[in-house]
């Protein structure tokens, strides 16, 4: 082990938010576009409301969530409507990459596609694609 490793820790809530903001800004714009304004925020794990709602059985059974309507649903910029929002769960998402061989950004951008192409109905095909097209 080098000692670069032992200087390191795992990214803040920033840190991470700046890694999936500069992932979202990869993705196709036609993929980007069914979002509207979205808003991608960290959080080191999903409320209890949340888990309750998706029946998660611990806190790091969620990596992500998609909260809002986009243009398909007819989402339109308005007053007193929230934005679209994608959360992302940095401790389930840290976990997740610990026992797999991807990179942390790989992680983080299928995160990102999965939570929006769900929402939207997307094939997994076209998610992959999609991610595809990110990595190029």
């Amino acid at each position: 082990m080098s000692a670069d490793w032992l200087k390191r820790g795992a990214p803040s809530l920033a840190e991470m938010e700046a890694m999936a903001e500069e992932a979202y800004a990869r993705l196709p714009e036609e993929f980007r576009a069914l979002c509207g304004n979205l808003v991608i925020r960290v959080e080191d794990f999903p409320t209890d409301e949340v888990l309750k709602e998706m029946e998660a059985e611990t806190p790091f059974d969620l990596l992500g969530l998609f909260q809002g309507i986009g243009l398909a649903q007819g989402y339109e910029l308005a007053t007193g409507v929230l934005p679209n929002m994608i959360f992302l769960y940095r401790r389930p998402i840290l976990d997740y990459w610990a026992e797999n061989e991807e990179t942390l950004g790989d992680i983080v951008t299928h995160v990102l596609v999965h939570e929006i192409g769900h929402h939207f109905g997307l094939s997994d095909e076209d998610m992959e694609r999609i991610e595809e097209e990110a990595d190029t």
